[in-house]
């Protein structure tokens, strides 16, 4: 029993200075000597460590569940057929369960006497130290599985990314080879030591009964990772994990419930650097951000305008009530296009003066977002008619207006002995019309390795409108 189990987690059987095996050339050492004394781990009787021997699965919940400090005088019977209550690694397993950190296999059993593999090992130390769920790491081990369950690969991933542990080359990682000693408690020291500054909550941490999602702001990437983490059913709650990157307010949204009613929280993430360490705190709010409200300046059929013709732009209210002449506007790195910021939700009118004296109306609608700091946009650039020219050379035969009511959306019109369509709005609803030809047009084209035949059966007619602004668009029908 000595030689298989106490000498990893037990009362010391030498003094850390006098394990004959573990020179301080070692790599790991340290590691070693830091951990024995401070009696997670020990030797044997014989003076040695033994850093080459391999460490089972009852080792490792035993080691680790002392080195977390988890309560193990009151634990719930994970029921594995075989982990007695009499086995010595009983409650450090059962802890461990409970907590979600481990699990058996799929036959009931949990293995403790198992040899525990380098895989194994990773989802363990993620779950146990509560390392940071990164996503997206590159991977550079071929056999390291990500894409199907179940698999270590995430956690092996986390920790490559901490530096915790590399591979066995720099393209493996051997998932299932087995720990030793000597590398368990390297991995152990490390994941210690390289534990990002980071905060994580639980739903009662932030007044709510469930965490459901975390919906971090992509523009704030650079500044703090943020991850939900789903709890297992029975065993841990869902919660969120944020890890600060570089000084700045950052800001993000959670999804919750209380009494089963979804609720939304918004909070703004500050993060100021004290003593050498980042320090990320929360601040709740309901603010809302200024929006972006893009303006096309090209109508992509007759001619192209560059924004930088764009000499300024007035913003009203939809209802005519003048707020500004002289509204800030940033220009596209093309050219096709300007923005402007909106600060208040509701309907609006920006008009846009052109150099050459034109004047283009646009839309602009902005709703309240529950789920974001930002506003849902809907812009409509003032287009009351439009064109669409099949093409002389086509024979469509007669045509027909499919969609019931269209003309109290727009109306439509033919030149005579044409394929020349005209739309013109009407009324005030919104909608999408289809035409039908009586003959369709078969088009086929063709690269250098395939062709392409597309069913042309019509014409698209869309309506779009904010409040009194309303835009007409022609465009091709094919058969999907």
């Amino acid at each position: 029993m000595l030689a298989c189990s106490l000498p990893f987690s037990g009362t010391f059987a030498a003094s850390p200075k006098q394990f004959q095996d573990v020179p301080p050339s070692k790599y790991f050492a340290e590691a070693v000597y830091d951990l024995s004394e401070r009696n997670i781990i020990s030797g044997y009787p014989d003076g040695t460590f033994k850093p080459g021997n391999t460490i089972t699965r009852g080792q490792a919940a035993a080691i680790i569940a002392k080195m977390i400090k988890l309560d193990t005088s009151n634990v719930k019977n994970p029921g594995f057929k075989d982990v007695p209550t009499a086995n010595g690694y009983y409650k450090a397993i059962a802890a461990m369960t409970e907590k979600g950190i481990i699990s058996g296999y799929g036959d009931g059993r949990y293995g403790p006497n198992d040899p525990i593999k380098r895989g194994q090992m990773a989802s363990i130390l993620v779950k146990a130290f509560n390392l940071p769920r990164y996503e997206g790491i590159a991977n550079p081990f071929k056999d390291v599985e990500t894409y199907y369950f179940p698999s270590h690969g995430d956690n092996i991933l986390i920790l490559y990314k901490l530096g915790i542990t590399g591979g066995t080359s720099p393209d493996k990682f051997s998932p299932n080879a087995f720990v030793t000693r000597g590398q368990a408690a390297k991995m152990l020291k490390a994941t210690e030591e390289l534990k990002p500054a980071m905060i994580t909550m639980e739903a009662s941490d932030l007044g709510l009964d469930e965490i459901t999602l975390l919906r971090a702001n992509q523009d704030d990437s650079d500044l703090f990772e943020g991850a939900f983490l789903k709890g297992k059913k029975g065993y841990s709650e869902s919660k969120i994990q944020l890890i600060p990157l570089k000084e700045g307010k950052g800001k993000f949204v959670v999804v919750g419930t209380i009494a089963n009613n979804e609720v939304y929280k918004k909070y703004y993430a500050h993060i100021k650097k004290e003593n050498n360490e980042l320090k990320l705190t929360l601040e709740e709010t309901e603010d809302f951000l200024p929006t972006t409200a893009e303006l096309s300046v090209s109508d992509g059929k007759t001619k192209e305008i560059s924004s930088q013709s764009v000499q300024s732009i007035s913003l009203s209210t939809m209802d005519g009530k003048k707020l500004t002449d002289n509204m800030k506007f940033k220009h596209d790195q093309y050219g096709h296009s300007v923005s402007i910021a909106i600060e208040q939700p509701g309907q609006y009118i920006a008009t846009v003066l052109f150099a050459n004296g034109e004047e283009v109306r646009y839309g602009i609608e902005a709703k309240t977002n529950k789920t974001s700091f930002y506003y849902d946009m809907k812009v409509v650039k003032e287009q009351l008619s439009d064109l669409f020219d099949v093409g002389a050379t086509y024979n469509i035969g007669k045509h027909t207006i499919r969609t019931k009511d269209a003309e109290q959306i727009v109306t439509i019109t033919r030149d005579p002995g044409t394929n020349l369509f005209r739309a013109q709005v009407t009324g005030q609803k919104e909608g999408v019309i289809s035409i039908d030809f009586e003959h369709n047009i078969v088009e086929k084209s063709c690269d250098d390795t395939e062709c392409y035949v597309s069913d042309w059966i019509g014409i698209s007619v869309v309506v779009e409108r904010v409040g009194s602004i309303a835009n007409v668009t022609m465009r091709q029908l094919i058969d999907s």
